[in-house]
């Protein structure tokens, strides 16, 4: 029997040690430290009711509805848009700069495993405190702006993918445009440039549908409307079973896009790396 297929089992099962092990250990920093990640929380979440309150505000104000949306529909898109803001907090650009131009990423390129793997399980294992601390915000914006919810069960359950699904998007493309600090010691304009066109593209600023329809044309095409607006729609739109599975597809396209991106920029920033660090 050839000893390949036994490596790679071996492989996966101590990366999944790996992942289960990190995952762990951040649910329990994030509730040792709980104050401040529940402050900081509040903060990450703050974005989305300021654009509730002004939503509801302008649809209550407009006989009642804007753009086909009521007052309800808004503040169903807006409290579930906070949960999926919790959810898609990711490594950013700037972790990226920082690692980089302090010389961090000596000690981790000697680790057996690749960066991007302690990103991804450390902010995975984030989600579980967050979400938790997440849920007396969720129940206060409820009461207080009664929105509308007509949600079925294949919803809710695509929606639970959904949301990973946007979390492992954000998290390869944002990590891919933090390599560019290899290059220049500071990434912050085009990380702003990546932010404005994820608020105008993705629905994070307004319901596509409120867009032009050439914006909701050009969001379609790029990876943005698949990070926000489709996870929010699973639960808050009028989504076809057919029109949620290919959401899931589309999401799983962009990830393998974005996996292949990271990949391609890695290889050639990795050989300008010259940092000695600590």
């Amino acid at each position: 029997m050839s000893m390949l297929p036994l490596a790679q089992e071996g492989r996966l099962r101590s990366l999944a040690d790996f992942y289960l092990t990190t995952i762990r250990t951040a649910i329990q920093q994030q509730f040792q430290y709980r104050a401040a990640t529940y402050m900081y929380l509040v903060g990450m979440v703050a974005e989305p009711v300021i654009y509730l309150v002004v939503w509801s505000t302008i649809a209550d104000q407009s006989g009642g509805t804007v753009g086909g949306l009521t007052a309800g529909e808004f503040a169903a898109y807006y409290i579930v848009w906070t949960l999926v803001r919790t959810m898609n907090i990711v490594f950013t650009p700037y972790g990226w700069e920082e690692r980089i131009r302090e010389g961090e990423l000596s000690g981790q390129l000697l680790r057996p495993l690749h960066p991007i793997h302690y990103d991804l399980a450390w902010f995975a294992g984030g989600k579980v405190p967050w979400v938790l601390f997440y849920l007396p915000i969720a129940v206060v914006l409820t009461l207080v702006f009664n929105p509308t919810f007509d949600v079925r069960p294949l919803e809710i359950a695509v929606f639970a993918i959904a949301v990973w699904g946007a979390y492992l998007i954000r998290s390869f493309y944002q990590s891919a445009l933090g390599l560019i600090t290899f290059w220049t010691t500071r990434v912050g304009a085009l990380f702003q440039l990546y932010i404005t066109l994820e608020l105008l593209l993705s629905g994070r600023l307004v319901p596509l549908t409120l867009m032009p329809e050439w914006v909701q044309t050009v969001a379609w095409f790029l990876p943005f409307r698949w990070t926000f607006y489709f996870p929010i729609q699973t639960l808050v739109g009028d989504l076809s079973n057919e029109q949620l599975l290919g959401g899931l597809a589309m999401q799983v396209l962009w990830t393998l896009i974005g996996i292949g991106l990271f990949s391609l920029v890695w290889r050639h920033a990795i050989r300008r790396y010259t940092a000695v660090g600590n």
